[in-house]
């Protein structure tokens, strides 16, 4: 028999795979697949980082996340009810250039290090 559902309540997320500038939440962890939220501060810039060999998605709850990865010499943004899709190994970081929180949903498929945080890429910025 498979695993009964459950619903994992917003109290009881925990802190995970911290990345300077952000703050993670894990909802919940298997062998394939991570659950959880960020959340990005107003002006906050994230370190660089990757999720390892995850495939990563991220649903914009409310504010506005932008994006700078290697290989992308601009920035994309995306705001409320945007999915972004990170590919496996991208050494990206995130920032808020707005006033308000900026609070995404991440699920991660493929079994990788969570998160693997990385000096910046050749070209940019530490932050």
């Amino acid at each position: 028999m498979s695993e009964p559902v459950r619903v994992i309540r917003a109290g009881e997320l925990v802190a995970a795979d911290p990345t300077p500038g952000m703050f993670r939440t894990r909802a919940f962890e298997l062998p394939i697949l991570w659950a959880g939220q960020v959340v990005t501060a107003p002006g906050a810039v994230s370190g660089w980082h990757h999720h390892d060999r995850n495939e990563s998605s991220l649903y914009i709850v409310s504010g506005v996340l932008r994006m700078e990865f290697e290989g992308y010499d601009d920035y994309l943004d995306a705001v409320a009810g945007d999915f972004v899709h990170v590919p496996s190994f991208t050494v990206h970081r995130e920032s808020n250039p707005t006033d308000e929180p900026s609070i995404a949903i991440i699920a991660r498929a493929g079994g990788g290090i969570p998160t693997v945080n990385v000096d910046a890429p050749p070209g940019f910025s530490e932050g």
